[in-house]
């Protein structure tokens, strides 16, 4: 299969690896910086949200976001990936952009979250499409097919 054919197959095959680059990029990123600049990103500023123990949760959910960021660009268990990141996204939302909401509205909301709700967005669509042919899932599948 071609990516630049004009089936539409391989168009969709396209999309769903895109979204996949995207939305793991951006979560193994954010795992990343949560172990580079941890008073900013990771144990200090989830102290600052009052989330318990951010010594642990710091680097639990920089890990989380890294590994499966990690397994979401790559195409392994993309679909199974996104569960944990999903509960860390909607986390995100309720600890960060909801006080948001309830201190300055929602147009202040809707700006500070569009990331979120992207990311959001995109792993639920990948919940449900999968990685697709263009993964490492599916040719460890066509190699074990005779």
């Amino acid at each position: 299969m071609s990516i630049g054919g004009n089936s539409r197959s391989d168009k969709t095959q396209a999309a769903i690896l895109a979204v996949r680059l995207l939305v793991g990029a951006v979560f193994f990123l954010e795992g990343i910086k949560k172990f580079l600049f941890p008073e900013q990103w990771g144990a200090g500023r989830f102290a600052g949200l009052g989330i318990p123990v951010p010594h642990v949760m710091g680097p639990f959910v920089g890990a989380v976001e890294t590994i499966c960021g990690l397994l979401v660009m790559l195409g392994i268990r993309a679909s199974l990936a996104a569960v944990p990141l999903l509960i860390v996204i909607c986390t995100a939302i309720v600890t960060t952009k909801i006080p948001i909401l309830l201190k300055f509205g929602f147009w202040r909301m809707e700006d500070a979250a569009r990331t979120d709700y992207s990311m959001l967005m995109g792993l639920i669509f990948l919940l449900f499409a999968g990685a697709g042919s263009l993964s490492l899932d599916a040719r460890r599948t066509s190699r074990k097919t005779p």
